[in-house]
């Protein structure tokens, strides 16, 4: 507002000011006095609006001194003269007012708000009728609308002629929707009204009959379909697409935004160098270039309707090209050593052998030598048996 007021008392000294030096101009050209000239121009100053008042009078006076400083042998000319300077001046004025007639030096008010240009809300109606004790009915919402809910229960065996019924909403009963419901026509009726502007108003409504009977209408944005379960993976370096898409059953919302997960919550990508966004009615398309580890983790596509937006959930996860290869590296240090592991043992297992061998020889032989040493006692005893 004070840039508004500065701007216009600007243009009004600017204005102003042309006029004076227009004004000066003039006078030197025609030799005014310094003294009807300086009178002018604080008259001017201080009355912006009597410009061409001022200026008429002081050329009508600077006119008629002129006139008679002259000598008469002259008249006829200076007559002539000054009706010529007087006409070209007053053009001159003419002009300078023209442009000076639209400054607005007035002060301005405070802004006036802007219309409201909200039509009226869409009416819409939803019913059910409950024979049991409770149901829960499914509102699919596009746009803004006032909802209007109406619930009819057949009542139990007992019906009372009367019951105490309520609205709540997500749980919480609505301040002021009690009231008493009649019977009739062996049912009771429950109505009201909704005003659903925001996704603020969207969740679950009940009414509820006397503790004995509930309906809920459950009020959501068209819901995304199956999320996906495993992640995307993609490797350090290169580019990667995420897709995001409703069923083939669901409206086409009015725009997509996608969101990355942070420690406070999600915040919304915007399109750029790093990220760019391909939509195409019921799909859309997150592509990240340039992927680093950082870029792993949580991403949100938002279909964008008038009353809300419904999220779908894709998880991404950036590996090295190293990554893939981990298992069968851990696979061939197993078999390595298992290898390494059977050499030894055969190894192992060949050196007793020999060993084992080497000493059965050993035995074998000491066992013949000793056969030998005990060859000619046994000889000579054999003869004394004989004699």
């Amino acid at each position: 507002m004070q840039s508004m007021k500065l701007q216009h008392g600007m243009e009004r000294e600017l204005c102003l000011s042309v006029c004076v030096i227009q004004l000066w101009m003039e006078s030197a050209t025609r030799k005014l006095q310094g003294d009807t000239r300086a009178a002018s121009l604080l008259q001017l100053k201080g009355e912006g609006g009597g410009l061409v008042v001022l200026l008429h009078d002081a050329a009508s006076r600077e006119t008629r001194k002129r006139s008679s400083e002259r000598p008469a042998h002259r008249g006829d000319r200076g007559i002539i003269i000054m009706s010529a300077i007087r006409k070209q001046l007053s053009f001159q004025i003419l002009l300078l007012f023209i442009s000076c007639r639209n400054i607005n030096t007035k002060t301005l008010g405070a802004t006036a708000p802007p219309l409201d240009p909200t039509a009226p809300l869409q009416k819409l109606e939803r019913s059910y009728v409950l024979k049991g004790d409770s149901h829960t009915e499914k509102v699919e919402l596009l746009n803004p609308v006032s909802l209007v809910l109406m619930c009819t229960w057949t009542g139990s065996q007992n019906k009372p002629t009367n019951i105490t019924g309520f609205w709540s909403k997500d749980g919480k009963e609505i301040e002021n929707s009690r009231v008493t419901v009649q019977l009739e026509n062996k049912q009771y009726n429950l109505k009201r009204t909704f005003s659903i502007a925001s996704e603020a108003d969207l969740g679950s409504y009940s009414c509820d009959f006397g503790g004995e009977a509930k309906i809920n209408f459950v009020l959501a944005v068209p819901q995304m379909g199956d999320e996906r379960d495993k992640p995307i993976v993609s490797y350090l370096g290169d580019s990667v697409v995420v897709p995001c898409k409703l069923d083939d059953s669901k409206p086409t919302p009015n725009t997509w935004n996608w969101y990355r997960a942070n420690e406070t919550g999600k915040e919304q990508i915007i399109a750029g160098q790093k990220f760019s966004i391909k939509n195409d009615e019921k799909k859309t398309k997150l592509v990240i270039h340039d992927l680093t580890a950082d870029d792993s983790g949580l991403y949100y596509c938002g279909a964008v309707y008038g009353v809300g937006i419904t999220m779908g959930r894709v998880e991404l996860k950036v590996i090295s090209f190293f990554e893939p290869l981990k298992p069968f590296i851990a696979i061939l240090v197993e078999v390595i050593i298992l290898v390494a592991a059977i050499l030894l043992y055969e190894k192992s297992r060949s050196k007793k052998d020999y060993t084992a061998a080497g000493n059965g020889a050993t035995d074998q032989t000491n066992t013949l030598s000793s056969g030998e040493n005990n060859g000619p006692e046994e000889s000579s005893s054999m003869r004394q048996r004989k004699v």
